[in-house]
């Protein structure tokens, strides 16, 4: 992954006056360092969210604020849960030669000319059952995502667990090796397994929800929190 560089303010504006900062197109943002006083910032929406999409939760942004220069990984990104907009980030600053964890995506790998696991071409479905995993390691080394063959996943039952990951080298996964990953289903009884339990659409809307209280904006009270802290 390309280098991500984010330059930030430094930001007085607290409480609720942030909503104006945000009405301007700024996004607030705070930088926890290792127990020292956070620094409150803010960034242009645009470059905030290039950051927060190419970085996700895995991968070091470098964030000049403030005369100052912070390896970063960005801890908590809350979006406005109606318009879906980026409200506020929490970085957390880590040193390049100390261990650090993060959440990673998880993806399957395919022989040159296929798309699709073996499985799926020949009409089944492939759940995922786990989208990212914890992994540990120095912040050069955090990989985008961790990979395994597809390949493998054929017949009804078949499964692909945490051991069957491709890890860098200078990676410590913190899953359980026996950990599912990917199941195979037939297609019939995964849908009466979704209509015994209420449909497969309930419960996505539920799921999505779910995720949608779980981000909302930052409030007063963790504004105050991080003028307390600066």
């Amino acid at each position: 992954m390309d280098e991500i560089i984010l330059n930030l303010d430094k930001r007085e504006v607290t409480g609720k006056q942030v909503k104006q900062l945000r009405a301007e197109g700024m996004v607030p943002a705070v930088i926890h360092d290792h127990g020292k006083p956070s620094l409150i910032v803010m960034g242009p929406y645009l470059e905030m969210m290039k950051a927060y999409k190419k970085a996700g939760k895995h991968a070091p942004v470098n964030v000049q604020a403030d005369g100052k220069h912070y390896t970063a990984l960005i801890k908590t990104a809350e979006f406005d849960p109606q318009r879906h907009e980026l409200t506020h980030v929490v970085f957390n600053a880590v040193k390049a030669n100390e261990n650090v964890q993060a959440e990673v995506p998880v993806k399957m790998v395919f022989d040159e000319g296929n798309d699709a696991a073996p499985a799926e071409r020949n009409g089944l479905i492939v759940l995922q059952q786990l989208e990212t995993i914890e992994i540990e390691a120095f912040p050069k080394n955090l990989p985008d995502a961790l990979v395994l063959n597809g390949e493998k996943l054929v017949a009804v039952g078949d499964q692909a667990t945490v051991a069957d990951l491709v890890i860098p080298t200078g990676v410590t996964v913190k899953a359980d090796p026996t950990q599912t990953l990917f199941t195979v289903f037939e297609p019939s009884a995964l849908q009466a397994s979704n209509d015994a339990a209420g449909g497969s659409d309930d419960a996505a809307e539920t799921a999505a929800e779910g995720e949608a209280s779980a981000e909302t904006p930052a409030d007063d009270k963790t504004e105050q929190k991080e003028t307390k802290q600066a």
